[in-house]
């Protein structure tokens, strides 16, 4: 009989597109850390309904984890409106990472991941320029029913997941400094053994080095016009400045 597991020790929250699954690679190669049964369990946004037992069981029983930490990584939980709550009522202590990629490349490599599973038909273009009316009421909805799932909300969200000032006030409201970790994707991609190993002191873990830092779940698209490039920069100006205002640091995508 599989004995008792306890809460993750971490859980990376998003952002999509950010780089979460080669971070969350990265730190399942430490010999210190025992990965999930996957990375993505997605308890707290689409699988609520299958009860804490279920996702306790997603991880190490306590006997198997020993000493480890374990966590997982599910990158819409930052965005949707029900699961900061939810995690804190049931890991109030865990520790969570938050990796924040510009919002332009982020929006344009989500579209392209769309295209890459069949969930978007619809050109770059005219996805952007469609989506204030594709959300029009689902965030309303989401917000009304716990129970509710919005198709519209997960895969179509290209802007409005990218407006990270709207979503990081929740987290911060509930959990303390001590529990959240905030890291520029960029930094990740130029500098992936630093990042690592600030990951691994966050989390009160020895350093550690690997061999390899591959790049994981990236999603290979062709040039963007410049066009809509100058959209999206402009179309964030604001809201970036209002990240920086709230973090307190320049985050340079300007």
């Amino acid at each position: 009989m599989k004995q008792p597991s306890k809460p993750p020790n971490f859980i990376i929250i998003g952002a999509q597109k950010g780089g979460t699954t080669s971070l969350y690679a990265y730190l399942t190669q430490h010999p210190q850390i025992a990965p999930a049964a996957q990375k993505e369990i997605h308890y707290f946004d689409l699988q609520f309904d299958k009860g804490a037992e279920w996702y306790y069981s997603q991880f190490p029983s306590s006997v198997e984890r020993g000493d480890k930490v374990t966590g997982e990584a599910s990158p819409y939980y930052i965005f949707h409106p029900h699961v900061p709550q939810r995690i804190y009522q049931l890991c109030p202590e865990v520790k969570l990472i938050i990796l924040l990629r510009n919002p332009v490349d982020r929006a344009i490599s989500h579209y392209y991941h769309e295209i890459k599973i069949k969930c978007e038909s619809l050109s770059l273009e005219s996805a952007i320029a469609q989506e204030h009316d594709r959300l029009k009421g689902e965030l309303e909805k989401l917000e009304a029913n716990p129970n509710y799932y919005s198709y519209e909300h997960q895969h179509h969200t290209y802007l409005a997941r990218g407006l990270y000032a709207d979503q990081l006030p929740a987290w911060m409201q509930l959990f303390p400094k001590s529990q959240l970790l905030i890291l520029k994707s960029e930094d990740l991609y130029a500098n992936p053994g630093g990042t690592y190993n600030s990951v691994l002191e966050f989390l009160g873990l020895p350093p550690h080095q690997l061999e390899t830092y591959g790049k994981h779940n990236a999603t290979e698209y062709p040039p963007v016009s410049e066009t809509v490039y100058e959209q999206l920069r402009a179309y964030y100006r604001s809201p970036n400045q209002r990240l920086a205002d709230l973090c307190d640091r320049d985050f340079g995508w300007d």
